[in-house]
């Protein structure tokens, strides 16, 4: 492994949950996973979908998405409809979730810019260059 996929590696990861947990902390949030959060930005940016396309698209098996929209829909965070031809059912956000994504947003928001103050001019610079290269670094990975 290279030194910067290392190292990617290494703080990728403790960087989303910590931001997850102080985030759902501050803005007094349900404890949701982030396999349920995906799932429902997803949801949210494209709208109903059934269930197996919502599976295709965050390249899950159908028996974990199914699990997580149970949960989800026991939550009210998920209302399902019935699809065109009413042998299909869709899955969309429910108003709940919709907030519940909103308050997380804006309360993540708050602290990375509260934590970026912390550091110095350089620092931030460099991550205000690195974060399009991330959303690169993402679509590279996704596409193979």
């Amino acid at each position: 492994m290279t030194t910067t996929a290392a190292l990617l590696v290494r703080e990728l990861g403790p960087l989303r949950r910590t931001l997850l947990r102080r985030a759902r902390t501050a803005a007094d949030l349900p404890d949701l996973s982030e396999a349920q959060i995906e799932l429902l930005r997803t949801l949210a940016t494209a709208g109903p979908l059934a269930p197996s396309e919502l599976a295709a698209r965050l390249r899950l098996a159908r028996s974990t998405v199914s699990n997580l929209l149970r949960t989800l829909t026991a939550d009210e965070f998920v209302q399902r409809r019935d699809g065109a031809d009413r042998r299909t059912v869709l899955v969309a956000v429910a108003p709940r979730a919709t907030e519940a994504l909103g308050r997380y947003d804006a309360a993540a928001e708050t602290l990375l810019g509260v934590a970026l103050e912390r550091l110095a001019p350089a620092d931030r610079a460099a991550l205000a260059v690195a974060a399009p290269v991330l959303a690169r670094l993402t679509g590279a990975l996704d596409e193979g």
